[in-house]
This record gives C-alpha cells, structure tokens and sequence, in this order.
C-alpha cells in the first residue's frame, strides 16, 4: 500500500530520490522535514530495526510515524 504525497506547488505526485522528493508533474524537488504534533518542534527520526520513529525533545514524547506533521520545502528555485 503506497500513500499519495501531493506536491505543494501543483498537487502533483511527489515520489522520493535518493536523499530527496520529486514532483512528477512539476518537476521541483523539495526536501522533508517532521514536526510535532502538539508542540511544531523539528523531530528527531529514531530508526531499529527497520522501523521509524521519532522524538520530540521539546515534550520529552516518542511520537509513531503517524501523529507526526510532514513538511515539503523546495530546493530548487
């Protein structure tokens, strides 16, 4: 099961590169970053043993994949 990231330029598909996201239709890439949900705090990503998760060191929370917010900024201008 894949879950659809729409571009925040076109709404477009984004599909993740190496180290970043491309858009499909626009072509921009943009890069990931994960905030808390309660606090907006930047997320610390904790990885074992092929699972993710991540820390939120400002409510001292661990914070599964699915409670977090995904931000998309573009790296190319």
């Amino acid at each position: 099961m894949s879950i659809e990231i729409a571009c925040p330029e076109c709404d477009g598909e984004l599909q993740h590169e190496h180290d970043h996201w491309l858009c499909g239709a626009c072509h921009h890439k943009f890069s990931q970053t994960v905030h808390c949900d309660k606090c907006d705090a930047e997320l610390e990503e904790l990885k074992a043993c092929g699972a993710v998760d991540y820390f939120c060191n400002s409510c001292n929370e661990l914070k599964s994949k699915r409670a977090v917010i995904r931000r998309y900024e573009r790296l190319d201008s």
